[in-house]
This record gives C-alpha cells, structure tokens and sequence, in this order.
C-alpha cells in the first residue's frame, strides 16, 4: 500500500476537499477512501490531521426520503426524553448528565414531584 501524499496545512492541490468541504458542495465521499491528508504542525503535541477525498469522484449527496426524515424525528426524540422521569425534557439530554436538569439537580425542598417536573 503506498503512503499517503501529505500537504501543509492551508497548501492544499485544488481538486482535494475534506468531507464538510465536500458536504458544503452537496457531495459525499462515495465509497472512495482517503486520497491524501493535511496536516498543521502544533507545539507539544502531535499534529493535527485532516483527510482529503477527491473531488472528481465524489457524488452527489442522496436526498432526504420521508422514511430517513421519519427516522431521525424519532431518533432526536429519544435524545429529548429523560431516561429517569420519562419526560420530554424540550431540549437533548446532555451526556454528561444523563438525565434532564430536575432529575440531575432536584431542589432539596421538593418532597412530592410532578409528573413532569411542572
């Protein structure tokens, strides 16, 4: 397998993009694998890669069916609603969290909860 061409950061060929540039386009890589990669040199750490795909041979970006629209509804959904209360929250849940804000943080004053914390 021969290496991979590496540019400077910023000096990249035209004809390369990273997939947000790709994306930005209305393209997708395509099932191509990675053509070259940028790298910016950092202090004291490692240097910061980014992959490049050729343009030529990415295709369009497939349109949104009902079914996928459907299916990300669902899934956004589920990251709205507590794992504890059951509640949709109105917001994503945060990871860091796990559950919604009243279920993380309860007022000590609170004797008798709400269904959803109203």
């Amino acid at each position: 397998m021969a290496a991979l061409p590496v540019f400077r950061w910023r000096l990249a060929p035209d004809g390369y993009a990273t997939r947000r540039q790709l994306r930005a386009r209305g393209l997708r890589p395509g099932g191509q694998g990675v053509a070259a990669q940028l790298e910016r040199p950092r202090r004291r750490r490692g240097p910061l890669v980014a992959y490049l795909y050729r343009v030529e041979l990415a295709k369009p970006v497939r349109p949104m069916t009902q079914a996928r629209w459907r299916a990300l509804a669902k899934a956004n959904a589920a990251r709205r609603r507590c794992p504890a209360c059951r509640c949709d929250a109105g917001y994503v849940i945060p990871t860091s969290l796990g559950t919604c804000v009243p279920c993380a943080y309860p007022e000590p004053s609170e004797s008798v909860r709400s269904a959803c914390h109203g």
